[in-house]
Parts: structure tokens; C-alpha cells; sequence
């Protein structure tokens, strides 16, 4: 398959996608794999001859079985997203589906063929050096402010909000998030603060309003342009100061180190260079306050260099830690201690719910900007995937409140 054009406003263009790769052996080999896998989960799926599969449940619908089973042959990882993408297979309710396949993810392939697999699978190749970190992020954060603007609150914040209870709006359950970071981190009035992945500058505003003075760093464009009209918007212009800088090109000192969700963009061997910097940048009696998502460490391991349908699509360059690796990364490279810790995984799978509902939602707004149909199913799949992999645990989301160890 040819090189995807990036799906920009005005672009609409899928090179290949829409045609199969075909190996007949390997499509009997999936299908074999595949129906034996659902015989005992508790989902439907519905072929188009009537006959279905599986042991009950949410209905998975196979509109065109013999390209579904060519994709998955050809490489499961990015095949089975990209059959949802062009139509290859439908669900009605897709984050119940996806939640299923997620909840046995580990143990859906028999463990001969797994090893089998990781010898011939793609490896992800895209790098975190400070050229391919900014390329990578373009790639996502720099598809269309507006194209946000449309599915996030009106505090634009794209990471796990913390409810206190269901009726919270998304708002308020945001901004909670952001003060339990800024808390761990200790910010107050006259706190000097670096911030770590300015996304829309919600958090900078809160800081700010707090009395602080911030210094945050991002490495997308658009989002730094919408980020400096919002600080100026709400009067802060003279409390923060946004740069267009790598966290590796940092080098001042600050009483207080906030990042949310931007680990996961570092890549396992930069690691040591990020918790280096956080230590380098810290002064004395500083704290930070870090929010990660997070997975079982078994699960990173497995999954360190494979290539996936979200980094081909979404999150290129990416690595979700685990809670062991971060702590690992602490004690080794840096002089501070893990003081706090709050998980909120099933939180996170609320956001992600309400991020897709109103995506859909307001699906005619995002189309007026350019995104075609092909799009819409690649977020629909992606924000669903995500919600799964929350609500079974697969996934997690973690606050870490950090400060100096004892005796230094």
C-alpha cells in the first residue's frame, strides 16, 4: 500500500486504502484464527449470509468478509482499523465491540503463533530526536484547531478530565484534572512554573490565575497560536509566555514542573532524557506534578517496537509507559521521589465517550472543514478504541505528585 497522504482539510486523499492486500493463505489463516477467537467471547458477528459467530453479545457486522480477512492476514495490528475505516465491518454500538477483542487482547492469538508474529510484523520506525518529535506531532496536533474545537469543552483540553460524579459537565471535571496536577506540583502565588506540553494553554491559565508565572512549551504551531489568543483573551499575556521549544532545549529553573499526557510522545529511549531535565530544571524545594497514561508493564514490553493501526494513523512516534517504568525513571535518572499517586483510568473512558458522542454529534461542523467520510470512521475508531482499552483496564491514567528525596 502506497504512503497515506495526511487527512487534511481540502486533501481527502486515501492512496490504496480502499484496495485490500491480497494473500489468499494468510486470509484463510485469519479467518481460522479470528472465528476461533470469538467462538467463546461474548460478541455477535453477523456475516452477510445470515450465519453468525460468537458466543452472544454486541453485533460486529461483516460487510465484506473476504477484504476483512485479507486485511487482518496481511498485518492485524493495522488491518482490522482500517477495515472499520473503509467499511469492511460495522458495529452500531463500536466502544462495546472494540471493548470485548480488548478485554482479551493478550491472549486472543495462541502464544506459538504470537512469537511467530513479532518475527514478521512491522517495527515502528518513527524516532523522538528532536526533528522526527516535531514532525510527529505535527501529524496530529497540528491537523486543524478548529477540527478540536469541535468535540473538547471550552477549556480545550484533550486528556483525561476527573469527575467527582456523573452529572459533572466536562468543563468542570476538567479543570478538576488540572488542579490536581497543579496541587501535586505545589503552584501557588509567585510559583515560577514550567510546563511541560502547552496543549491549548487551559492549564497555563489556571496556573496563572493562580498567581503563578509560567513558561510553557509546546512544539505544534497551531496549537501555540490559539494558545497565546486564549492566554491574551483572559488577560494573562503578562503571567505567560509560550515557546515554540523541545523540552531537551530547556535550561531554566523553576519552583514547579506540570506535563499532562505528553510522556507518551517521548519514546522509551528518551526517557532518561526527559526525567534528566525535569531534575535539571527543578531548583531547590521544587515539585512536579506529571499526569501519564499508563499500561501493565508486561504489556509495554510485548508491545515496545510494534506498529500499530495508531501509530500509523493517529499517534505516530508514541509509547504509553507503564506505572513501573515511570517509577523506574525517577529513581534512576533524576534526585526525586514519587510523594502522590491518583488513578482515574475509568474516568478517562468517560471523557473519551463524551468526545466521540459529540463528535458525531456535530459531524456536519468538522465535514465544512474539510475532513471526508473516511476520516470521520478513522476518529470514530480511534476515540471508540480508546475508550475500550479504559474501560477494561488495558489501559490507565495516573497523577504523580514528585519531590526531592530525602537527603539531597
Amino acid at each position: 500500500m502506497s504512503t497515506l497522504s495526511l487527512p487534511r482539510p481540502g486533501q481527502g486523499i486515501w492512496p490504496g486504502l480502499f484496495n485490500a492486500p491480497r494473500s489468499p493463505l494468510r486470509a484463510r489463516i485469519a479467518q481460522s484464527l479470528f472465528r476461533n477467537a470469538v467462538r467463546s467471547l461474548p460478541v455477535t458477528v453477523q456475516l452477510p449470509d445470515g450465519r453468525t459467530w460468537g458466543g452472544g453479545g454486541p453485533v460486529m457486522r461483516l460487510v465484506r468478509p473476504a477484504e476483512f480477512f485479507h486485511r487482518l492476514g496481511a498485518d492485524a495490528k493495522i488491518g482490522f482499523g482500517e477495515a472499520y475505516m473503509v467499511g469492511d465491518w460495522e458495529a452500531d454500538e463500536l466502544a462495546d465491540v472494540l471493548s470485548v477483542f480488548a478485554a482479551k487482547l493478550s491472549t486472543l492469538i495462541p502464544p506459538g503463533l504470537q512469537r511467530l508474529r513479532r518475527i514478521a510484523e512491522r517495527q515502528q520506525t518513527e524516532i523522538n530526536d528532536v526533528a522526527g518529535s516535531r514532525q510527529n506531532i505535527h501529524r496530529h496536533y497540528d491537523l486543524s484547531n478548529e477540527l478540536f474545537g469541535v468535540f473538547l469543552d471550552e477549556t480545550m483540553t484533550y486528556s483525561s478530565a476527573l469527575f467527582a460524579s456523573p452529572s459533572d459537565d466536562l468543563r468542570t471535571a476538567q479543570l478538576r484534572k488540572i488542579d490536581g496536577v497543579l496541587d501535586y506540583a505545589g503552584v501557588r502565588s509567585g510559583s515560577r512554573v514550567l510546563e511541560i506540553g502547552t496543549g491549548w494553554g487551559a492549564l497555563a491559565i489556571r496556573a496563572a490565575q493562580r498567581g503563578a508565572t509560567v513558561t510553557s512549551l509546546t512544539i505544534s504551531e497551531e496549537q501555540r497560536k490559539l494558545a497565546l489568543d486564549r492566554v491574551r483573551d483572559a488577560g494573562l499575556h503578562d503571567r505567560v509566555t509560550v515557546h515554540l521549544r523541545d523540552y531537551r532545549e530547556e535550561h531554566g529553573q523553576y519552583d514547579a514542573v506540570v506535563s499532562v499526557e505528553m510522556i507518551e510522545a517521548v519514546g522509551a529511549e528518551y526517557w532518561p532524557a526527559y526525567f534528566s531535565m525535569l531534575d535539571r530544571v527543578l531548583a531547590p524545594g521544587g515539585r512536579v506534578g506529571l499526569q501519564a497514561i499508563t499500561m501493565p508493564h508486561d504489556r509495554m514490553i510485548a508491545s515496545k517496537a510494534s506498529y500499530t493501526w495508531i501509530h500509523k494513523y493517529i499517534f505516530p512516534g508514541g509509547l504509553i509507559p507503564s506505572v513501573r517504568s515511570i517509577e523506574e525513571s525517577v529513581r534512576d535518572h533524576t534526585r526525586l521521589r514519587i510523594t502522590e499517586t491518583r488513578s482515574f483510568g475509568q474516568d478517562y473512558a468517560e471523557t473519551l465517550r463524551r468526545w466521540r458522542e459529540t463528535f458525531l454529534t456535530r459531524w456536519d461542523e468538522v465535514r465544512e472543514l474539510g475532513f471526508d467520510d473516511t476520516f470521520r470512521r478513522m476518529w470514530e475508531f480511534y476515540l471508540a478504541y480508546s475508550e475500550a482499552g479504559f474501560r477494561v483496564g488495558y489501559l490507565g491514567v495516573q497523577q504523580f505528585g514528585m519531590a526531592e528525596r530525602l537527603g539531597h
